[in-house]
């Protein structure tokens, strides 16, 4: 059986046969991977939605491709290599890991989230949301913004009052509406609402991008199966009114069990 090291040397070896061998890989740069990349990642993202293990181990090898092409690539225009990517993380980990490699004493997660963060400043990150990525998806960027705005005590003290504060960003948001506001204000009164749900997702401890995207699935499914219906039946959903889809989705929830 091999070893991690012995695996990884393969990938290697086989990605530099690759690069200089194959005329599309010859072709590519950083910025044609980029976008494969970000495929693969939601590709990897699915199969963790879906509990999926099978996926998700052929995905994780994909984005380990991928690694080791840029690594590949960064080599040639002699930036850096595979080995300094590997040290460099590991480096990271040990420094952000006092209370494992040195005596920093923590008492639960929450003071090794702490920690982290301090530790990232202390690194040359310029700002406490500065390490959040520009082009995350907004919900996964609120999450992201919400934590750590926490590490540095900017936090409700529970979730009542963190209901409250979506009750009154709701509140102003159908003022807007029923006032007639600008549409541009609206907009910005919907997003508060979106962002206080989000914050009160995380005190339920739900992860919001990962609930929302599993009704995104039931929804597919049932309206799939809605749509199987109306075939059964020689209908066409374009040609039904609401009431009859609404009855034909009533059905498939019925099927479900809820």
């Amino acid at each position: 059986m091999e070893t991690n090291g012995e695996s990884l040397l393969r990938l290697v070896k086989i990605m530099n046969e690759l690069r200089e061998q194959c005329p599309w890989d010859k072709k590519q740069t950083i910025d044609t991977l980029r976008t494969l990349t970000i495929e693969e990642t939601f590709e990897l993202a699915d199969a963790i939605t879906d509990h999926d293990w099978k996926n998700l181990k052929e995905e994780l090898g994909d984005i380990l491709l991928h690694i080791t092409f840029y690594a590949r690539i960064a080599t040639e225009e002699k930036q850096f290599t595979l080995d300094e990517v590997i040290n460099g993380v590991c480096d990271k980990l040990i420094f952000r890991h006092p209370h494992i490699y040195s005596d920093t004493v923590v008492n639960n997660e929450e003071d090794v989230k702490k920690n982290w963060e301090k530790l990232k400043l202390k690194e040359g990150k310029k700002t406490i949301l500065g390490g959040v990525p520009r082009s995350l998806p907004a919900m996964v960027k609120a999450i992201r913004i919400q934590e750590k705005a926490k590490q540095v005590g900017f936090e409700w003290d529970n979730k009542e009052d963190v209901w409250k504060k979506v009750e009154e960003e709701m509140g102003e948001l159908q003022e807007a509406i029923t006032q007639h506001h600008t549409q541009e204000h609206i907009e910005e009164e919907f997003g508060d609402v979106l962002f206080s749900l989000i914050n009160y997702a995380r005190f339920l401890k739900i992860d919001a991008e990962g609930v929302l995207e599993k009704t995104n699935k039931k929804f597919i499914s049932r309206f799939n199966q809605m749509e199987e219906m109306a075939n059964e039946q020689k209908k066409d959903l374009h040609n039904m009114t609401l009431e009859e889809m609404d009855e034909l989705w009533n059905q498939v929830k019925r099927r479900r069990g809820k």
